[in-house]
């Protein structure tokens, strides 16, 4: 028996999440995300190394862009076959896709006219990579799991789907294949989550693996402790609100935007910050809340309580959710202090570009960073501590006030990896370390070489390797 695994991305690099697999004759990728750093946009362009129509199946961690953003270009190229993801994942993901292929049709048509205005032509085509029939084409594939619910995707190869937090419906995938008596598990991380985190149960560790790729992309660093989240907001917003500015938050729109409305909730009732007025600038996150609402069986304790007492954060007192784009570009225009919770977690597109053209330049306002930055992304460069940043086709001042609060980030750090590791009984014959820029995936792959003893790789983009 032998299993072929390709890494055709989050290979030394954190974005475009694909895993291909080759068992018993059947072809699956696991994960078909969208590459968004910068330097590698240009691989969303290229041609797939197998020809669409003969995968079989496509299996999906989560409904991050990352991991699932690619799918429409797959469909759009001849795939027809299942994708299997949860129940919430794969609501989420009809959400995600759509949200994503309009702004490829947006962003496509912006630059375009930019560039005809400007004689010039981008690096990239000026089409949109796919398009919103594309994305609804995807709906009719997609095929929802319950949490442990395993599911022949095979002759011979069985998928399963574990908790493993990070955000709403998101799993571990076990792959188990079998032949002539044999038999191997093949465990795919995904994002592993945190623990003690809002909202969310805790993750699951996986207990039996011959073979794990594992994500690492705070592999390299401990963030800081959950508690100390609650009192770095209240700073950045009670100091932005004496000076007279804006709270600008870039947010992905699932899960972070949740968890920055829980923290603002608790603040709030404490009466540890002003009682302003926040918007959720996001129609996609707004549509996510909903989601969240539909499935209070993934939340942990704390949050079921607050759901029980009718005190969910999702209804925070002076919170405003902005669908149209004349309630958006209204915010700009209200004078006082105001939090903005604005789609595009990496400002790489959405309507965070317009809040930061209006709030980059003024000293009185804050940008927040409450999520991973990938490099090569606007987001980077701006908590880098770049002077100017081009957005939206001109160059501006970076004067406003940049903050970090890394104790948001729904990955696991350096200590979680490890933790959520441990829970396997048995020394797996090789760990993959993927799903992290080039040093963090390193640092970690020798971390758990020393800790554990174990067999370690870090693959590069497009290697091949033999599972035996």
């Amino acid at each position: 028996m032998a299993i072929r695994l390709q890494f055709l991305g989050a290979a030394q690099n954190v974005t475009g999440s694909r895993y291909l697999v080759r068992a018993n004759g059947t072809t699956l990728l696991v994960d078909c995300g969208l590459y968004q750093e910068r330097q590698y946009l240009g691989r969303n362009w290229d041609d797939f190394p197998v020809r669409a129509e003969k995968l079989d199946a496509v299996l999906l961690t989560h409904a991050h862009l990352d991991h699932c953003g690619w799918l429409p270009r797959l469909v759009r190229e001849g795939f027809a076959g299942k994708v299997y993801g949860t129940e919430a994942t794969t609501e989420l993901a009809r959400l995600v896709l759509l949200d994503a292929a309009k702004l490829q049709e947006e962003d496509a048509a912006f630059k375009q006219r930019r560039h005809e205005r400007e004689g010039r032509r981008g690096p990239y085509p000026e089409a949109p990579l796919y398009e919103a029939a594309d994305a609804v084409a995807c709906n009719d594939l997609f095929v929802p799991l319950r949490y442990r619910q395993a599911v022949a995707v095979g002759e011979g190869v069985e998928a399963t789907f574990v908790n493993v937090g990070h955000i709403l419906g998101a799993s571990t995938v076990q792959l188990a294949v079998g032949h002539n008596g044999r038999r191997r598990t093949v465990v795919f991380s995904g994002d592993v989550g945190r623990w003690d985190m809002p909202i969310l149960k805790d993750p699951e560790t996986p207990e039996e693996a011959d073979y794990i790729l594992v994500e690492s992309t705070y592999g390299d660093r401990v963030h800081g402790r959950p508690q100390d989240i609650k009192a770095a907001l209240a700073e950045v917003i009670n100091d932005t609100y004496r000076r007279g500015g804006n709270v600008v938050i870039p947010s992905f729109a699932i899960e972070r935007s949740q968890e920055v409305l829980y923290y603002l909730n608790e603040l709030v009732r404490e009466d540890a910050i002003p009682h302003l007025l926040v918007f959720v600038d996001s129609p996609l996150a707004a549509s996510v809340t909903e989601v969240f609402e539909d499935h209070p069986e993934l939340f942990d304790e704390e949050m079921r309580e607050l759901v029980r007492q009718h005190e969910s954060p999702f209804e925070l007192p002076g919170l405003k959710k902005t669908r149209t784009a004349a309630e958006s570009k209204a915010v700009n225009h209200i004078k006082g202090t105001v939090v903005v919770i604005a789609g595009g977690g990496m400002c790489t597109g959405g309507r965070i570009k317009h809040h930061l053209v209006n709030n980059i330049s003024r000293r009185e306002s804050t940008i927040l960073f409450v999520g991973y930055q990938a490099a090569g992304t606007l987001g980077r460069l701006i908590t880098d501590g770049v002077r100017k940043v081009r957005i939206l086709g001109e160059s501006r001042p970076v004067r406003a006030r940049v903050e970090r609060i890394p104790g948001f980030s729904g990955h696991a750090d350096r200590d979680e990896l490890l933790r959520w590791l441990g829970g396997v009984k048995t020394e797996p014959r090789r760990v993959f370390v993927t799903h992290g820029e080039p040093e963090a995936a390193q640092t970690f792959g020798k971390t758990l070489a020393e800790r554990r003893g174990w067999s370690v790789h870090v693959p590069e983009y497009r290697e091949e390797v033999e599972l035996d």
